[in-house]
């Protein structure tokens, strides 16, 4: 019998996007954020240390092609045959003057292996050049801006010290629409003050934005950072979720959430080493994909469900 797709899942999207296996390359420009350098604020976003999720071959010190060398070597051990997209993760990766910018990205571009471009940054922080940029890469090769969202709600990005607003990532958004440009969204769900009816309720809000994929990050306390220190101070100022309650929220969420939205991932994976809370026993993406989809089951529901009732009663 065939199993029922109950979400939108990325496999079936690379699948029709290339005829070859696909795998994103991460590289770090060595660019920083405006609330770190001063230009809105400093101490960057409260939950953040970029050691959490920079690969080993990634680094400042080393040039785009080498970055993009190393990387490839890496993965090719196991897959030969792969071909990859520049993945630029690191920080804010649209922050600096527009000549710099569009350097890096055509380096990576220009690379043989390389077959797209996916750059992650802040909403507020993308010229109109830079899109000009990524508007003609679209036309060539499939070319993705993941805005960090993260919250859609302005108190939360004042408390974890984002310094901007969430109108600022819609109008964002609205400049990017129309170009040809894949559009995702991260979202960070369980920070600070926010209950879980307010985590659900990011899934209506994102749904009027003009994007094709999000990625959903539990929150994770990680070492030498702002939030470590509050959360040293009080333990209980966030949700202590498990991997179940969290994936009976994701769920709801999935239930409201736009059903042609890509979901590309549920949780994040910070090193043990740097990893305070929650601990998960190392639960890794693909084993909470195995709970959500089990639970999705057994409330015999699926994303976007409720999607349309939302929109008739609001």
């Amino acid at each position: 019998m065939a199993r029922t797709i109950r979400y939108q899942q990325p496999s079936a999207f690379w699948a029709k996007t290339f005829p070859f296996k696909v795998q994103k390359v991460s590289l770090d420009t060595g660019f920083t954020c405006p609330n770190r350098d001063g230009t809105k604020g400093y101490g960057g976003c409260t939950y953040c240390n970029n050691d959490s999720f920079n690969p080993s071959y990634c680094g400042p010190d080393k040039s785009i092609s080498t970055q993009l060398h190393e990387g490839i070597a890496f993965f090719a051990r196991k897959y030969s045959k792969m071909k990859y997209l520049a993945y630029f993760q690191a920080y804010t990766n649209s922050y600096s003057d527009d000549e710099t910018v569009i350097n890096y990205y055509q380096q990576a571009i220009d690379h043989p292996d390389i077959v797209g471009l996916v750059v992650g940054t802040r909403p507020d922080c993308v010229s109109d050049r830079v899109l000009d940029f990524l508007e003609e890469s679209a036309r060539h090769r499939f070319t993705s801006l993941e805005f960090g969202v993260e919250s859609t709600l302005d108190r939360t990005l004042e408390i974890i010290n984002r310094c901007h607003t969430f109108d600022e990532t819609r109008q964002a958004y609205a400049r990017a629409a129309n170009r040809g440009i894949h559009l995702g969204a991260h979202m960070i769900l369980g920070l600070p003050g926010e209950s879980i009816e307010d985590l659900i309720a990011h899934a209506d809000r994102l749904n009027e934005l003009p994007i094709q994929s999000v990625k959903l990050h539990h929150l994770q306390i990680i070492r030498r950072t702002i939030m470590a220190k509050q959360f040293a101070d009080n333990p209980d100022f966030i949700i202590h979720f498990t991997p179940e309650s969290y994936a009976d929220m994701v769920v709801s969420f999935l239930e409201r959430l736009r059903p042609d939205i890509i979901v590309e991932r549920f949780i994040a994976q910070a090193p043990p080493d740097l990893l305070i809370a929650p601990q998960w026993g190392g639960v890794r993406n693909y084993e909470m994909v195995s709970i959500i989809e089990k639970k999705l089951e057994e409330r015999d529901t699926c994303q976007g469900r409720l999607h349309q009732n939302i929109l008739q009663t609001s």
